[in-house]
């Protein structure tokens, strides 16, 4: 007999106090619940709705933006979409017969809280959604952002979540092929762990989560269910962190590598025996979503014994069952006939499995205890018809003023040594200095199919061994620009992404986001919300590549200062042939390095006025989308005309930052002028070195295809200008007439300003 709180004892109960507002739920919403079900919810449906309406998981202060993704859309953005939002992850026809799915998700309040488990546990869960596609997982990218680099706590977050993703990553011996780490103090109680995966499947291999056909069995394999991160999703992304630390710390989720790399082998060969209707990953929410989605995007019935959990901790209450985010978990549909064989895969694979229940006819989502029912709902109202709030907007009272204040007042470098000194000091500051000492904890290789990997603009990952087919990522995000104005801040995201897959030789063709913002009560961070949503929609359309699918993360603030606004924008690419990939530093003697786009005085938001002024003010660069479409088609007609043998964006940092990343990729000198940049486009040598305008890349080119080169660019109408020449002989990176660095000096102060905060990587 159960001692759980049932719906006949909820019936007979009317009045018990409920701690609605423990579980992150407001009074308004208590009592649409108890609207909904035409009497109190019991302790098991409360926990249910609690975590399923938390920001985290209902979307409900963002639907009314988001909608915007799939309203502004044109023919050529569902050419080769095959799956887009509302399923576990986007998916892409890539040619071929071959698909391709991907997705960005945020795990930031645990990763502060406990950061090797929360960045760990974040991998796994973005993992999990591309198995569920019934695609095998190809490789992982993350996007971090940390407080002041000198901070003693940064220290702890940052050990600790890159030693999570590496640890997780290459256990599940999954490629890292890109990101990107930043550090400012905005995000010094409120770190950002951003992470993406992708995966590799079949046109025919496609399959979408649902529970449909009445008497089909509901089968939950994987890990047990424990007590770790017991409504993780709804109260740790649901709140903000006050000055003193986690206003509530429930327990964060532990992950087991192992136990996953079992389940992707697992669930593929269950996919590949077609003994399954559909798989859905236990992530936020854990039961509680598992079943309402699954019996929302199917029949619409389903009954579950919740005793027939396999639990790590045997003293679990029905209601921490039901909330509980214990990983390597996933729930199935199974028709009975299938089952025999069902239970012969997971028995191979020593996957421990149990029958929970099976679809119905009823419309009701039902769950016993023991016996007894302790939840009667339509899953709808769970999982999909949650409250949608259209929260109240103010144009922030303090942006006229930080708009008003503009870089060009700042102090410029003139004379070749101040030059120097401020590139030096550019190169070395921690969000431009390389990030070697994250990601040579990283498995780069791992598979072999790795095509390009850090320190190059895009990952690249080669899909089909004989026609060499691939497909290029680049992810993309900068809070300054977007705090100055959300909306050109996202569409400048969107820019450097789509360059950054196009510097490969790759071909954009969708997006995913992970947009990370402070509390949705704030009106001015609803407002930047609102414009960075806005201005992401418009950009794609112009682009017209679609949102594929993406995330929200809400209340990353401690006490009542936001972050940045963080619209995290990652790009897929499709390349026909990855042998054709353009990487981002030169390896030859003797190319003419030409400067594509045109050059403005644009340092607003920029690394230079951060690193060298420690300001912030002004207006973020312009943006021209079509001119990104443009010089991205240039881009990718060179690469197969094998006229361009190196490539690379530019964007923080400006010249300055590229031509030095590019000498030290494989340590090959070059010299370069700025006289005419300066002439042409009239700006400063500083604006030449520094400016942060877009549409901007510098190519490496052979110097017998000089002239087939210049006559694409002028065909195309795009501004090219030769501003140097590759020199293998030469050790050092001369700017003529200004100054000289030997490459040796350019990479000590690149390279040691992460060790040196950091210390030595292990193993690395």
């Amino acid at each position: 007999m159960s001692n759980a709180d049932t719906v006949e004892n909820a019936i007979a109960t009317p009045e018990r106090e409920q701690p609605y507002e423990a579980l992150g739920l407001k009074a308004d919403e208590y009592a649409k619940i108890r609207e909904i079900l035409g009497r109190r919810p019991t302790s098991g449906e409360l926990a249910m709705y609690s975590v399923m309406w938390s920001e985290h998981c209902s979307y409900k202060s963002s639907k009314i933006y988001l909608r915007q993704f799939g309203q502004k859309v044109s023919p050529a953005m569902k050419k080769n979409l095959m799956v887009g939002m509302g399923e576990n992850a986007g998916v892409v026809d890539v040619g071929e017969g071959w698909a391709v799915t991907f997705k960005v998700e945020s795990h930031n309040h645990p990763s502060y809280i406990e950061p090797f488990q929360g960045a760990a546990t974040g991998v796994g869960g973005i993992v999990r959604d591309i198995i569920s596609m019934g695609a095998r997982p190809v490789a992982v990218m993350d996007q971090l952002r940390f407080g002041k680099i000198d901070d003693p706590d940064t220290a702890r977050v940052v050990h600790g979540v890159t030693s999570g993703i590496s640890f997780y990553g290459n256990c599940l011996g999954l490629p890292n092929i890109g990101g990107e780490t930043y550090f400012d103090p905005v995000y010094q109680g409120n770190p950002l762990v951003n992470a993406l995966s992708v995966g590799v499947l079949r046109h025919e291999d496609l399959h979408l989560a649902n529970a449909r056909g009445v008497g089909n069995k509901v089968v939950l394999f994987g890990a047990r269910t424990g007590g770790d991160g017991i409504g993780g999703a709804s109260i740790l992304a649901s709140d903000t962190f006050s000055a003193g630390g986690p206003t509530k710390r429930p327990a964060v989720q532990v992950g087991d590598p192992f136990a996953e790399k079992v389940l992707i082998e697992c669930c593929l060969e269950l996919f590949a025996g077609d003994l399954v209707e559909g798989i859905q990953d236990l992530g936020a929410a854990g039961i509680s979503c598992a079943t309402s989605e699954l019996a929302s995007n199917g029949d619409g019935g389903m009954f579950i014994e919740l005793e027939k959990v396999l639990l790590r901790d045997p003293s679990l209450t029905a209601e921490e069952i039901l909330m509980s985010e214990s990983q390597e978990r996933m729930m199935a549909v199974v028709q009975p006939s299938k089952l025999e064989g069902f239970l012969a895969v997971t028995s191979k694979w020593d996957v421990e499995t149990s029958v929970l229940g099976e679809v119905t006819d009823t419309g009701r989502l039902v769950i016993n205890w023991h016996g007894e029912e302790i939840v009667n709902v339509e899953p709808r109202t769970v999982a999909v018809d949650g409250p949608v709030y259209e929260r109240p907007v103010a144009y922030p009272s303090w942006l006229d003023a930080l708009q008003a204040d503009s870089a060009s007042r700042l102090l410029r470098a003139t004379t070749g040594d101040e030059l120097r000194a401020e590139f030096l000091r550019v190169v070395a500051s921690p969000n431009m200095a390389s990030k070697e000492w994250i990601t040579n904890q990283y498995d780069r290789y791992v598979l072999g199919n790795t095509a390009l990997s850090f320190p190059d603009d895009g990952g690249m990952i080669r899909v089909d061994e004989e026609s060499g087919l691939g497909f290029a990522l680049a992810s993309d995000a900068n809070g300054r620009y977007c705090q100055l104005d959300p909306y050109r801040g996202a569409q400048l995201a969107l820019a450097e992404a789509f360059r950054n897959v196009a510097v490969t030789g790759a071909t954009p063709v969708a997006v995913s986001d992970c947009l990370n913002f402070g509390s949705p009560e704030n009106p001015e961070v609803m407002w930047q919300f609102s414009r960075a949503v806005e201005g992401l929609a418009d950009g794609c359309l112009e682009l017209e590549i679609p949102v594929t699918g993406g995330n929200v993360s809400f209340y990353n603030q401690t006490g009542s200062q936001p972050i940045h606004p963080t619209p995290v924008v990652a790009v897929l690419g499709v390349i026909d042939d990855v042998a054709r990939r353009i990487p981002s530093g030169w390896q030859d003697e003797g190319s003419n390095l030409y400067l594509l786009g045109t050059t403005r005085s644009e340092l607003d938001g920029s690394a230079w006025a951060g690193v060298i002024h420690d300001h912030l003010g002004g207006l973020p660069p312009l943006v021209s989308l079509p001119g990104e479409a443009a010089l991205a088609e240039l881009l990718r007609a060179g690469a197969v005309e094998g006229l361009i043998d190196a490539a690379h964006d530019l964007s923080d940092g400006g010249l300055a930052q590229t031509v030095a990343e590019s000498v030290l990729r494989f340590g090959i000198g070059a010299r370069i002028w700025l006289d005419e940049i300066v002439s042409r486009d009239g700006v400063s040598a500083s604006d030449a070195l520094f400016s942060e305008s877009t549409g901007r890349v510098l190519v490496s080119v052979p110097r017998e295809d000089d002239v087939k080169f210049r006559g694409l660019c002028d065909g195309r109408g795009i501004p090219a200008l030769r501003i140097g020449v590759t020199d293998a002989q030469s050790d050092s990176l001369e700017v003529q007439g200004l100054f000289t660095v030997p490459i040796a000096e350019l990479s000590g102060a690149h390279r040691s300003t992460l060790p040196e905060h950091f210390g030595a990587v292990v193993g690395g």
